[in-house]
């Protein structure tokens, strides 16, 4: 694996940054953020990001954030069917905002993220549930997923 250069060029001006010295890590709490964010605001988690995408006024937006966010947008009714199915005992509209942001994005990574293997979604998501939400919400978070990962392979088949 490439070492990760904790240096940036500036960007020319007149053009949007899109990348930047992010680890993956990074990227996915970023997007949990946004889509958090839109929820929160009843908006559209694409068009908050494109107003940020190349704004001055924010920190870079790593590509990886910007392919989660999409991702989470164009998928989210079957995110939250899946997410309804598998969250025993729990509604979306009853669950913490962050934690239904962190399962949002990481059951979109569990299932159409093909090059990162199902633990690591899971494990990702959780930590992002240590760092941004309660201290039940990993546990949660850990639960729900683990559930939709043991069926990932079936659902991979027919999503």
């Amino acid at each position: 694996m490439p070492s990760s250069d904790k240096t940036s060029k500036p960007q020319p001006s007149g053009k949007p940054q899109r990348g930047g010295p992010i680890s993956r890590s990074q990227a996915r709490k970023r997007a949990v953020e946004i889509v958090y964010e839109a929820a929160q605001r009843g908006a559209d988690a694409v068009t908050l990001l494109a107003d940020r995408v190349g704004s001055v006024e924010v920190d870079p937006i790593a590509d990886y954030t910007i392919t989660l966010v999409e991702g989470v947008t164009a998928r989210r009714e079957s995110i939250d069917e899946l997410l309804s199915e598998h969250a025993q005992g729990w509604t979306i509209d009853r669950m913490p905002p962050v934690d239904l942001a962190v399962l949002r994005v990481g059951v979109w990574e569990l299932l159409w993220a093909t090059d990162v293997p199902d633990p690591v979604a899971i494990d990702e998501a959780v930590g992002i549930a240590k760092e941004l939400s309660t201290d039940d919400s990993p546990r949660f978070v850990n639960g729900v997923l683990g559930r939709i990962g043991s069926i990932a392979e079936r659902l991979r088949a027919v999503l």
